[in-house]
């Protein structure tokens, strides 16, 4: 009987791990007869389907025709959409470019605060298809306005609809619409729909200027069916350099958010597979699964009572939905739990159940498990890294394989912390080796309170550990299933966090993993310390170890399915007339081989200096390139005066091709007294380069172009200054001219994502004083055009 409670155990705790992450989401089963007033994910995937038929960044083709076919939707459903058209300059990102949002209204019958619908509908500047990010967050927008006012409900509140524009440029689209749209005032809430993968389960996020209280208790009055979301998350992405056009509205209007996003399946974000094909039905399903609720929820309530100056802690939970709690309970509680410990101790000691020789020899096998998982979840992946040198060519830092490889670091962990407590346990001493990993979860709780409030929920695991350590007391051997149904907390709330570090930022966190397997472990204790088939056991995970590398092995090279990302680009340095391919890659292919060779040189920046990027990547490799007819720009000056000791300048940069982005740099360090690109004033940076996202961006500005305009300069120096500019021009149609004929890629490869490629570029410097030579010039030669002037 012992060993059939022990092995019913185990099978309830695998069967809660599963829960854990089976129970997060919705499941899509085929849902187009579904009631007109119900989310159905089979209808938002036929305008999804048009959506996502083409790249459609800014200023492409696909861009416009998403644009009027989501202007088509919102007719469909009877409102009576408008653009909102200008330019708009992002100070953070130094991006400048005029976005088209697309806005409409369901007016509301009363005169509250509106609740303002958001997802943008421009893709990612690499040739991405933008199913998930964000054709996704669109047709959740659609198909749940649609089933709301297939309700007949008349809201009180306005509901606005806005698709911004110029998201993946710089929020560039939200900021031109809450600082010029008059509706932008009068939003009292935002819902946002966003996608940072192609699967998973999509979290809540809140972004507010104080406290989170009222939101979160107005999201669980909502009652969404499936909530996934923490506090933890919360106080982590304030940390990140991350932002969403909800920052926007938090910043610039004062206006508190919801946004929600899935970031599984990582390795497509920004991607040619962010496609149809591969958006997760269950994901779409979990996005409508917020938004109709919410809408029918906060279409009523008084959105002018959202602020709050306090915060809570809160998470989810399976059945309970979600729980939260005020900041102000984490210290009595944590003081609390730190007595019952105390108490349980004494307790244990005044019965001589524990004895300070065994529970001193319990933190040996803890902390040495701790420390040997913690290193291996550190070295072993910088050695795998090393071993595979093509996953360098991933930026996301998630692997195709991530998921073989956490499974195979977590039951690595296992097998070691198995192994390691087989050495040390001693029978009838198991409630002594319980109290080092007590001690340490409540140590993590005190650096919590410290340093990261929003994790604060940690506790709750530890008052059922309390629970089973005082039944570990009070009985010779507890029943293993009651002990593993009171861990059933730590496996809802550390299972799913075991996977959500690498998944969310990278494998380079599968260290975080390790520790929090063993940690979990611990907490697992008063199961896991009755087995006596722990040697059988750690043999059994190592197995399973072994398995999950080969198969993360077997799917480490690029495929069909596993693209290889790659690059070229076409530069041109005006300058001194030379010509040369540029590729990003470390790891050259077969398709960039045809043009830079099999031993290209070592790109520096000192040749090419490359634009800015999300991961601050450099060109890696150049080789000479044939010339080829690249109509040059034409810079106009149309202004060069001196007032007040200031030298106003005016000029215009006119591209002669159909370029898509230019760069403007000064050649050298200048301290401007104003700064202005197509009349918007820019700020003034006291230093040449500024961090952005933790990148350096060196530009003055990063313009992209749309409807074939120009970039209109205006700067003001001390009189004496001598100002020399240089110009990087980007056209994103290397594939498409004919006079370069380039081959199409290979199958297994796609563009490479974060990085402009596919591209034909041209730098060029130019002084002022040199453009005010060439009109003298002109005049002296042709003194007629004086008449002209």
């Amino acid at each position: 009987m012992k060993k059939l409670g022990a092995v019913l155990s185990l099978l309830l705790i695998i069967a809660l791990v599963f829960y854990s992450f089976f129970g997060l989401t919705p499941h899509y089963d085929g849902d187009e007869t579904a009631p007109a007033t119900k989310f159905s994910v089979d209808r938002a995937l036929q305008p999804l389907s048009e959506i996502s038929k083409k790249p459609h960044y800014l200023g492409s083709e696909g861009h416009e025709e998403v644009r009027e076919f989501l202007i088509s939707e919102l007719r469909k459903l009877g409102l009576d959409p408008h653009i909102q058209k200008g330019f708009s300059l992002n100070p953070e990102s130094k991006t400048l470019d005029k976005p088209i949002n697309i806005v409409a209204r369901i007016k509301g019958t009363g005169e509250g605060k509106a609740l303002l619908l958001l997802s943008h509908y421009d893709s990612a500047l690499v040739p991405s298809f933008g199913a998930s990010d964000a054709g996704s967050g669109l047709v959740t927008i659609l198909e749940s306005v649609r089933a709301f006012l297939a309700s007949t409900e008349q809201p009180k509140n306005d509901i606005i609809i806005l698709f911004s524009d110029a998201e993946e440029i710089g929020l560039d689209g939200a900021k031109l619409f809450v600082n010029q749209h008059p509706w932008a005032k009068n939003v009292g809430l935002v819902l946002n729909f966003e996608a940072r993968g192609s699967s998973g389960a999509s979290n809540m996020i809140l972004e507010t200027n104080g406290g989170n209280s009222a939101l979160v208790k107005e999201f669980i009055e909502a009652n969404p069916d499936f909530p996934v979301a923490s506090s933890l998350m919360y106080s982590v992405y304030k940390m990140l350099p991350n932002d969403t056009d909800s920052t926007i509205f938090r910043e610039d209007g004062n206006a508190e958010s919801f946004f929600f996003a899935f970031i599984d399946s990582h390795f497509n974000y920004h991607t040619a597979n962010d496609t149809f094909h591969n958006l997760s039905r269950n994901s779409l399903a979990h996005q409508g699964s917020y938004l109709l609720p919410l809408i029918h929820y906060f279409a009523n309530a008084d959105l002018s009572k959202l602020k709050s100056k306090t915060d809570d802690v809160y998470v989810n939970l399976p059945l309970l939905k979600m729980i939260s709690y005020p900041f102000s309970w984490i210290l009595p509680m944590l003081i609390l739990a730190t007595l019952l410990f105390l108490f349980l101790i004494y307790y244990g000691l005044y019965r001589r159940k524990l004895n300070g020789k065994m529970m001193a020899l319990g933190f040996a096998p803890f902390s040495l498990s701790l420390i040997v998982c913690g290193l291996i979840g550190l070295f072993c992946w910088k050695l795998i890294l090393i071993l595979y040198p093509q996953y360098a060519e991933i930026q996301q830092g998630f692997t195709y394989n991530g998921h073989w490889y956490i499974a195979f670091f977590v039951f690595l962990s296992l097998t070691i912390t198995f192994a390691i407590y087989k050495k040390f346990t001693q029978k009838f001493k198991e409630p002594s080796f319980y109290v080092a990993p007590l001690l340490f979860w409540l140590l993590i709780n005190i650096a919590v309170f410290i340093i990261l409030k929003g994790a604060a929920f940690f506790i709750i695991p530890v008052f059922f550990g309390l629970l089973s350590f005082f039944v570990m007391l009070r009985q010779e051997r507890p029943n293993l299933l009651a002990m593993a149904l009171l861990a059933a907390p730590a496996l809802f709330v550390f299972a799913p966090l075991i996977q959500f570090f690498p998944v969310g930022l990278g494998l380079k966190m599968l260290v975080v993993s390790c520790a929090f397997t063993v940690l979990l472990f611990g907490l697992l204790w008063p199961v896991f310390g009755y087995y006596k088939m722990k040697g059988l056991l750690s043999v059994l995970c190592l197995l399973l170890a072994a398995f999950f590398f080969i198969k993360a092995h077997s799917k480490s090279d690029f495929s069909e399915e596993r693209k290889k990302p790659n690059s070229l680009v076409y530069y041109k340095d005006a300058d001194t007339d030379k010509t040369y391919w540029l590729t990003y890659d470390k790891q050259l292919d077969d398709w960039t081989q045809q043009y830079v060779g099999e031993n290209p040189e070592t790109a520096t920046p000192a040749l090419a200096e490359a634009p800015y990027n999300k991961y601050g990547s450099q060109y890696s490799y150049w080789a000479i390139a044939p010339e080829k007819n690249i109509p040059d720009f034409e810079v106009i000056l149309e202004k060069d005066t001196v007032v007040a000791n200031l030298r106003n300048v005016n000029f215009t940069i006119v591209p002669k091709r159909n370029v898509n982005k230019i760069d403007l740099y000064s050649d050298q360090f200048i301290s401007f007294d104003s700064l202005e690109f197509n009349g918007l004033k820019a700020p003034l940076y006291a230093k040449k380069s500024k961090d952005y996202r933790g990148t350096k961006n060196n530009a003055l500005i990063n313009y992209y172009v749309s409807e074939n305009d120009s970039l209109k300069v205006h700067f003001s120096v001390e009189k004496n200054v001598s100002v020399s500019f240089k110009v990087m021009e980007y056209s994103f149609d290397l594939m498409t001219d004919p006079q370069f004929n380039i081959s199409k890629r290979t199958d297994y490869t796609m563009p490479k994502p974060f990085v402009i490629t596919d591209a034909v570029a041209v730098k060029r410097t130019f002084s002022v004083d040199s453009l005010r030579m060439k009109i003298v010039d002109t005049i002296n030669t042709n003194p007629e055009i004086i008449l002209n002037d």
